[in-house]
């Protein structure tokens, strides 16, 4: 039984989905305690129970602790099996965090599986849609992973109501790749969105973004989405080169200026075009957990999180693999 303090490093939700996802792959039994213990609202949230409902699904798990507020857990899998699997949040909660913990799981399973998930698919401190499927997705099937996801309905924070499938067809292993250069520039597009706002919240957003990164009027497109639960509002800025595609995203919020959404992702993708590093920050987090079931690979990183730096002790206590990290020297 491996033992897990949930409020060590980061001590955020990440610990329990990479922890679920790496003990379905190995097989190893966990308990974890002080689940986000930090948090102003400590325990199991809507979609961190969620996520271990759908992990004890996918492998006949014996769970206890599994309920909203629970600060401790133990987790015994089973075995893995494909299949059709549907996953409903019953909130605004992410469902490609939910998709996180089991993904990976089922690209490995003997079986093809397809799954739907519904809750929130753009939520502040969640990976939205775009990132899922235009920079995490072909990273995953550069190594070998045959998965195909769509988005049927956004779903915004606070009123949910998303849905998202996904294909996805077993493969035996996967493959070690080294991502150390973005290679040439192929294509960059601001896009934003509204649902059931003005469309001059997403015209003011364009405008920003093609200020601050000096493009052209042919990089911007605006969305404008009805039939969705409630308003939303999301600005998504994506940058694709040779080897690697990178995704910069901000929300709209109540009391928050269009503009101020904009400038925020802006910044963050200029900070990116202006380093060398193939990688940024966030994708540094969801590559590290393939690579390691891979056995090996390499990339370089515009940097490291605290979230980072948790998920490798998180998947040290798994897998016994060499996880090394190294300062480049700057200019």
């Amino acid at each position: 039984m491996i033992n897990i303090d949930g409020s060590f490093g980061e001590g955020g939700g990440q610990i329990v989905r990479s922890a679920l996802a790496l003990s379905m792959v190995t097989g190893q039994p966990f308990t974890i305690e002080k689940i986000r213990a930090r948090r102003s609202k400590p325990g199991l949230m809507r979609q961190h129970l969620t996520a271990v409902q759908a992990a004890a699904e996918v492998c006949g798990a014996e769970v206890s602790g599994d309920a909203i507020g629970s600060t401790a857990l133990t987790f015994t899998p089973g075995t893995v099996r494909g299949g059709e699997y549907a996953f409903s949040i019953g909130t605004a909660g992410s469902t490609t965090l939910v998709l996180q913990t089991v993904l990976l799981p089922l690209v490995l399973a003997p079986e093809p599986s397809h799954v739907v998930l519904e809750g929130g698919t753009h939520n502040p401190f969640a990976p939205p849609f775009e990132f899922l499927a235009r920079a995490y997705l072909p990273l995953l099937r550069r190594m070998g992973a045959d998965v195909r996801a769509q988005l049927l309905q956004p779903g915004f924070y606070p009123a949910g109501g998303g849905r998202i499938e996904v294909d996805i067809a077993p493969v035996a292993g996967l493959a070690a790749i080294d991502l150390l250069e973005r290679g040439a520039a192929v294509a960059r597009t601001a896009q934003a969105c509204v649902a059931n706002l003005a469309r001059s919240i997403a015209e003011r957003e364009i405008r920003v973004i093609r200020r601050q990164l000096a493009w052209p009027a042919e990089h911007g497109e605006i969305e404008e989405i009805t039939g969705a639960h409630g308003p939303g509002n999301v600005v998504t800025i994506t940058v694709e080169h040779e080897h690697v595609t990178e995704v910069f995203t901000g929300f709209g919020e109540r009391q928050r200026a269009a503009e101020a959404v904009a400038d925020a992702a802006a910044r963050e993708c200029r900070a990116y075009l202006k380093a060398t590093a193939p990688v940024g920050e966030h994708l540094t987090d969801q590559l590290m957990l393939p690579l390691a079931l891979a056995g090996g690979g390499s990339f370089r990183s515009t940097g490291l999180t605290p979230h980072a730096h948790t998920h490798i002790e998180l998947i040290r206590k798994f897998l016994d693999v060499p996880i090394e990290t190294q300062r480049e020297a700057t200019g």
